[in-house]
């Protein structure tokens, strides 16, 4: 973006960005051909490309002209290998990548077209240059694609995953929700309530003797879920108005935990099986019903909610408060004295 939140009308849901950085450097669209971010290599040799979507809105499709990509981790876990040309990366999603330099000396277009911008490639726009040792210091004239190995995340699995805990049934897990978007004017909902930043942080509500969701602010958005329990979390896209809310398909982001993705976007069978573990999930659009499951082995408030930064302003999220009583034992011991006395006494109470 060129300009501030406020300058582009903070209250909007569907602000476009004005060009595509990698690693820092980019071009725009009537700007000037400015330098690019330059990825070396030598031939011959094979590298780990980490790929990090650090977009707060634009999802990407990243491919490198001439050179397939194996994946070999999703979001720090590692995976059996995938063979790709293309990847779709979402705000939040982190992948490895190993690369082999087996082309030609030259340079090659690096390519992230991204959704909520120009998709042109003319003039270096949303691109970046892999040059190989020797290659002359120039803009590629690579042409893209075709592609053929196209990225399914319902057949990327975990490396050595010991499956999926809980009965390998659709909701049989010990604690099923459903969590359901919605889209009012100009706010976002899960299961019809829009979230509001409380003005006493959760853990600090739990701290401070609150241990059931009734206690909790926001109201509405908070789901206690018991301690060593599988959890299963379903997000259907199933508005007709809405393609699954405005602005999708949208990352949803787990803290806390690492979840398996039994249901993916775009499929619709579940893997209980050999799915891929991740913290971070698309969630599709129109007829889809991403669905994962993790468990509750780490007492606390964790926040769930949608990467697209203009999206959880706006409301998109709640918070899974993990057996409160046990977060308040431990969280409470780790929390050292002169931190508790920052807080005057009239702002600790939950009530």
């Amino acid at each position: 973006y060129h300009n501030s939140s406020i300058e582009l009308g903070a209250i909007s849901t569907q602000v476009f960005p004005d060009s595509t950085v990698i690693n820092g450097l980019g071009r725009y669209s009537g700007g000037p051909s400015s330098p690019l971010a330059v990825i070396n290599v030598e031939e011959g040799k094979r590298y780990r490309f980490r790929i990090v979507g650090l977009s707060c809105a634009s999802w990407f499709n990243f491919t490198i002209d001439g050179h397939n990509m194996t994946i070999i981790e999703a979001d720090g876990i590692e995976t059996e290998p995938m063979v790709v040309d293309s990847l779709p990366v979402f705000p939040g999603q982190r992948y490895s990548v190993v690369v082999t330099a087996n082309q030609a000396v030259g340079n090659y277009w690096i390519r992230a077209s991204a959704d909520l911008l120009n998709r042109t490639f003319e003039g270096g726009l949303n691109s970046a240059i892999l040059r190989y040792e020797g290659a002359a210091d120039e803009d590629p004239t690579t042409e893209e694609g075709p592609y053929d190995l196209d990225f399914n995340q319902s057949i990327l699995t975990t490396l050595d995953s010991a499956g999926v805990p809980g009965t390998p049934e659709v909701g049989k897990a010990d604690v099923n929700i459903n969590l359901i978007p919605g889209h009012i004017g100009a706010l976002f909902n899960i299961n019809n309530v829009s979230f509001v930043d409380p003005t006493v942080p959760v853990l600090l509500q739990i701290l401070s003797g609150a241990t059931h969701a009734s206690q909790l602010l926001p109201a509405g958005s908070i789901y206690e879920l018991p301690h060593n329990k599988v959890i299963e979390l379903s997000f259907p896209a199933t508005d007709n108005l809405t393609n699954g809310a405005v602005g999708g398909p949208h990352p949803m982001h787990l803290h806390g935990h690492r979840f398996w993705v039994i249901r993916s976007a775009g499929n619709s069978s579940y893997n209980f099986d050999h799915p891929v573990m991740r913290d971070t999930v698309s969630m599709g659009t129109q007829g889809d019903n991403v669905t994962i499951r993790f468990v509750t082995d780490n007492p606390g408030p964790w926040f769930f909610h949608c990467h697209i930064d203009w999206h959880l302003h706006h409301g998109f999220a709640v918070v899974m408060a993990e057996s409160p009583s046990e977060a308040a034992i431990e969280q409470g011991n780790a929390v050292p004295q002169d931190w508790k006395s920052l807080c005057p006494a009239n702002l600790t109470s939950s009530s």
